[in-house]
């Protein structure tokens, strides 16, 4: 007898209706084996990735996050310093990983606000990364050699422009917050000095006291023990308000700069190739982390104190700083 063929159309129907039920079955396999993942994470050490060397306030701010981050998700968390070029390049090989969520960021103001409007970098941070919470924010000082003789900003001003393109002064590296600090400063006052960039603010620091440079601007909390010491003079911090490590120290503000405002901040992020699913449980535990005591009191022994707003203050801070900055830094010399 012959074999009766079945209509083409009508297995068609049929082949895709199958193919169609095995691709949901797949894909409902991946969501139950992503949501167990996510559910488990983490079950391996976290890296957080610190952009700069060890010992400066991104490091303590990493340090006490990691800490943070051991206690309420279980895991061990390592620090990778990968100190230069104001940390571009480090982000950039972030950007090579996994993306799994066990690697994370602690990003500061240089690498993504300062630097990405006037230099090609390979990454875009709001689609790249996914902010999970501000970690530090701390005024700079500007500190000096006290070899100088120079007490005051008014004094300091005034040696500038007697002795214009003499003073050196170093920073963090072209870009960084140091660096703009230094040029707004230039910029108000109306003087010339040379800067030395470094690879971060603690190696200027250390040229500073072995009096190979005159001046920079540094972290309050880094230059608080020296500037108690004698082994520099301070002259103003750049903030709105004085701070409670070094009360008696005059704000720019006071002292006829008010355009001389920066700040050091740091904040943690993640790629934005991480599960959903991670991403989620990162940004609550970060939130958490935040509002721990023991977080809380360790930033205070620096002179920090941040409001927990969580990833999506995070996000709205960095959308307001990268407006605040970029025709400020594409206003100024990068290189000089």
């Amino acid at each position: 007898m012959p074999v009766e063929m079945e209509n083409p159309v009508r297995l068609h129907r049929r082949v895709s209706l199958l193919f169609a039920r095995v691709m949901l079955s797949v894909l409902m396999l991946g969501v139950v084996i992503a949501t167990g993942a996510a559910q488990d994470y983490p079950t391996r050490p976290l890296n957080i990735v610190v952009p700069f060397t060890a010992g400066g306030p991104n490091d303590v701010a990493a340090r006490l996050y990691a800490e943070g981050l051991r206690k309420h998700l279980g895991q061990p968390v390592v620090i990778e310093n990968r100190p230069g070029a104001g940390g571009v390049p480090a982000i950039e090989a972030m950007m090579q990983g996994e993306g799994d969520g066990y690697t994370l960021l602690a990003g500061g103001i240089a690498p993504l606000v300062l630097i990405p409007p006037v230099q090609n970098v390979r990454y875009d941070i709001e689609k790249d990364f996914v902010p999970l919470g501000l970690l530090w924010l701390s005024p700079q000082v500007l500190a000096v050699n006290p070899k100088l003789g120079i007490k005051t900003l008014a004094e300091f001003i005034a040696y500038a422009k007697a002795h214009p393109g003499k003073l050196t002064v170093g920073s963090a590296g072209i870009g960084t917050v140091t660096h703009l600090a230094n040029e707004l400063l230039k910029r108000e006052a109306g003087i010339e000095f040379n800067h030395v960039p470094y690879r971060s603010t603690a190696n200027s620091l250390t040229d500073l006291l072995g009096g190979h440079i005159d001046t920079i601007f540094g972290d309050v909390a880094l230059l608080k023990p020296h500037a108690e010491s004698g082994a520099v003079n301070v002259l103003a911090i750049t903030a709105t308000e004085r701070s409670i490590l070094l009360p008696d120290l005059k704000t720019t503000i006071e002292l006829g700069l008010p355009a001389v405002q920066t700040s050091v901040w740091f904040g943690a992020m993640v790629s934005s190739r991480a599960p959903a699913a991670v991403v989620q449980k990162l940004k609550e535990t970060t939130l958490a982390v935040q509002k721990d005591p023991d977080y809380v009191a360790g930033l205070a022994k620096y002179g920090v104190k941040i409001s927990a707003t969580g990833p999506d203050g995070f996000a709205k801070f960095l959308h307001d700083e990268a407006e605040r900055w970029r025709p400020i830094v594409q206003s100024i010399p990068q290189q000089n």
